[in-house]
């Protein structure tokens, strides 16, 4: 058996660009062409490529979710003006470089040798559509305004981009690295519905759209046009299969040759099986609890007996009991088998704007039933926890485990889980006033740049739709001095100094338990003998990145 280790990037490279990255036009073509469209050069082709994916992605809209199914979709058949490496970094993809004209104005330099899959060649109009319609899809759950707002973009010609900002953006590249182009001809008449029928699936990446069946399958085609490396696998089919024994059993069998979200159950059988590779990363996601911080009164907490009572969970208090109740290595190996990280903030320590010293809440259920007391509450109140059950591996049961710890200290928990298809627009706005349906729910983040301003950003910004702030801040948590601190930063181009701006804004943010991070995630792929998966921090599994022979 191969096993392929877990290894990350320094701190600086996983922030994103260096200073001399910059400040002149990148020569990294070939490494663009080697990310986006094969890791190798190889003279054998091979057929067929069957994944068995853990997910299915709501929508083929490229725009329509920023989740790693949408994204390992969309990066088969769509580019970005820059791919992320495997740690994150970018790579000169669609843009063959930059350049910084002045603090608040940036140009990017678009490859002319692109055509789209209808044999379209690609502009700066499709860049310019792109931009403008990512931010506002009809009926998304999300927007990229988060990553795109307040920039103001010009056509200087076909093939050269102007980007203005309000303030210096230190992280341009790493933000606009995010978002899928679409070509302007078919996206200006179409639909998310046009998407979904696959009418829409036009873009330049190296495989073009074959077919979708709900529930069963995503074929692809290798696209013989692509601007870059050719991929080796002639063709791909996504199946999602999201039970898990199901899935490890189409591995066994040859149904498939590679799988994403090993589950912790089956880790062991796979590592002594000499027919099968694995590959693993620390996933950059967090999960965590969010709490119903703005309603007076939440829907799904009551008193003990039944009774309406005003939101414990405004308290700081009834939070910090919360996240002292949850025993996080407990979860780690046993609910998790191993395959989750402790966590203490928003991001792992190692990532760039972190604050590194800041560990796990520490376990402990005479402290947390003391602050339940302190904040008024001696016997406790009931409450739902929500959660999904086919999102991230063993969401279900991390909720239960957690629903048990509170249980214990006198918060009489029930659980209530659904698939994620059902979660999200429930989670995200399903209630009054667009707020969520729920009071307290797992969910998870993982930032897009690789570095932590964006989870800052979007997890504890004090929510305005209008500057793409706090588009993940679903229980509307708000303080003042952490959205001064994270503002600071986004303006900031000096490193240390806004490394030092975002550890702050994390420390005060995780001091208020804005949110209550319980794990990072460890990912694992399993392939067949002979291949092998280069593994990712942002959990996206590609054909591009499968290596054979």
């Amino acid at each position: 058996m191969t096993i392929v280790e877990n290894s990350a990037a320094p701190p600086n490279e996983r922030a994103g660009l260096s200073r001399r990255h910059v400040l002149a036009l990148s020569g990294a073509a070939s490494a663009a062409a080697l990310l986006a469209g094969g890791a190798v050069a190889r003279a054998a082709e091979i057929e067929e490529l069957r994944i068995g994916c853990f997910t299915e992605p709501p929508s083929l809209d490229p725009h329509w979710q920023n989740t790693a199914a949408s994204n390992s979709l969309s990066q088969h058949i769509f580019d970005r003006l820059f791919h992320a490496d495997e740690n994150q970094k970018p790579v000169p993809a669609l843009a063959e470089g930059w350049k910084v004209i002045d603090p608040l104005t940036w140009e990017i330099a678009l490859r002319k040798d692109v055509k789209f899959h209808d044999g379209t060649p690609f502009t700066a109009d499709d860049v310019l559509f792109t931009f403008e319609r990512s931010q506002n899809v009809p009926n998304s759950p999300f927007s990229f305004k988060s990553y795109l707002g307040n920039k103001k973009l010009e056509k200087v010609d076909d093939h050269l981009i102007r980007i203005r900002t309000p303030s210096p953006n230190p992280i341009l590249i790493n933000e606009i690295m995010t978002v899928s182009i679409i070509s302007r001809k078919v996206g200006e008449k179409a639909t998310t519905d046009d998407y979904n029928r696959g009418t829409a699936m036009v873009g330049t990446g190296p495989y073009r759209f074959v077919e979708w069946r709900s529930g069963q399958h995503i074929k692809l085609e290798r696209h013989e046009g692509y601007w870059g490396n050719k991929p080796e696998w002639m063709r791909v089919m996504l199946r999602p299969i999201s039970s898990n024994p199901a899935r490890v059993a189409a591995l066994l069998s040859g149904d498939v040759e590679l799988i994403d979200f090993v589950p912790p159950s089956s880790l062991e059988r796979l590592q002594s099986n000499k027919a099968l590779s694995l590959s693993s990363k620390v996933s950059n996601r967090m999960i965590y609890l969010a709490f119903d911080h703005s309603r007076a009164r939440s829907p799904f907490v009551k008193g003990i007996d039944g009774s309406e009572i005003d939101n414990p969970l405004r308290k700081l208090e009834v939070r910090q009991a919360i996240s002292k109740a949850i025993n996080r290595e407990a979860l780690g190996s046993r609910a998790l088998e191993g395959m989750g990280v402790p966590a203490g903030q928003l991001v792992p320590p190692e990532i760039f704007g972190s604050a590194p010293e800041l560990g796990p809440d520490k376990f402990s259920v005479a402290d947390a039933k003391a602050l339940l007391t302190k904040a008024g509450y001696p016997n406790g109140f009931a409450i739902t926890l929500h959660s999904s059950n086919d999102r991230y591996v063993n969401d279900a049961a991390v909720a239960e485990a957690i629903a048990q710890m509170l249980t214990r200290i006198g918060i009489r928990t029930a659980v209530e889980t659904m698939p994620y298809s059902v979660y999200v627009p429930r989670a995200t706005g399903g209630g009054p006033e667009g707020l969520s349906q729920f009071s307290l729910f797992l969910y998870g983040f993982g930032g897009q740049t690789g570095e932590a301003s964006v989870a800052l950003r979007s997890v504890v910004a004090t929510y305005d739709k209008d500057k793409g702030l706090g588009s993940s801040n679903r229980g509307r948590y708000s303080n003042p001095e952490v959205d001064k601190l994270i503002g600071e930063a986004a303006q900031e181009l000096d490193d240390t100094k806004r490394a030092a701006l975002m550890a702050e804004a994390t420390r005060i943010s995780m001091g208020d338990v804005a949110v209550a991070p319980i794990y990072f995630p460890v990912n694992y792929w399993s392939a067949k003998s002979g291949m092998t998966y280069r593994a990712r921090t942002d959990e996206r599994t590609l054909a591009m990145d499968t290596l054979a022979g």
